[in-house]
């Protein structure tokens, strides 16, 4: 089992042994283990910064994964570079940059089309927004990792997936898709809101929402100054 607070579980230590500090000790893959028939899988890393990627795949290569880097420049280029290779293990940052038209380039918008083409895709990144995290979840991402976490957890991570394992604890993986769905909820109820009113309502509204004073709102739509706020 995975415990609450992590991505993975420390492993039992054999028999007749007790490691000294048992909790720094991953839980390794079934094929991460001595005598295992199962290939690594491939690890792509997209990324917008080249050399934090470049620098994650020589160091996941290192530790035995056939990993590679594509630094995102557009949507279409990282669609492009997964149909390229044998289905994996997506590292998926979720800002990605811009397109070169000045498009955001938002990582979570891409996991179906990962997970249509038999992509497992991993969120690393460096956002601590839960609801963010949490929209990655409910589209499919098996677990959001930090770009702070250590090197063994992801490589323990990246096998689990590999091989169908659970990732993340399934409470913390609900407490995030929780929070999307909450913020999913509100903006639903705003928006009846908005739709609800008038039209000189949504001309103070507007006017509110541009700076303008409120003795100004009033003399220009003629209401009064308490209708306005």
């Amino acid at each position: 089992p995975l415990p609450p607070s992590g991505v993975a579980a420390p492993c039992a230590p054999p028999a007749g042994r007790v490691p000294s500090r048992p909790e720094a000790r991953p839980v390794m893959s079934i094929s991460s283990y001595p005598g295992s028939t199962l290939p690594d899988p491939t690890v792509l890393i997209i990324d917008d910064h080249d050399l934090v990627a470049t620098s994650l795949a020589m160091s996941l290569r290192m530790a035995g994964l056939q990993a590679r880097q594509h630094a995102a420049r557009s949507r279409a280029g990282v669609l492009a570079a997964t149909a390229q290779l044998p289905p994996g293990v997506v590292l998926l940052d979720l800002d990605l940059g811009v397109e070169p038209d000045g498009t955001l380039i938002d990582g979570t918008a891409l996991i179906e089309r990962f997970l249509a083409t038999g992509w497992r895709v991993l969120v690393l990144s460096g956002t601590a927004d839960e609801v963010r995290i949490g929209k990655a979840l409910a589209a499919g991402a098996l677990a959001g990792i930090p770009k702070s976490a250590a090197l063994a957890v992801l490589v323990t991570a990246v096998r689990r997936a590999a091989q169908g394992l659970e990732v993340m604890h399934p409470e913390r993986r609900r407490q995030f898709i929780d929070a999307y769905r909450r913020r999913q909820e509100r903006g639903r109820l705003l928006g009846r809101r908005l739709a609800s009113l008038t039209e000189r309502e949504r001309t103070v509204l507007d006017c509110l929402a541009k700076g303008q004073r409120a003795q100004s709102i009033a003399d220009e739509c003629m209401v009064s100054v308490a209708t306005v706020r």
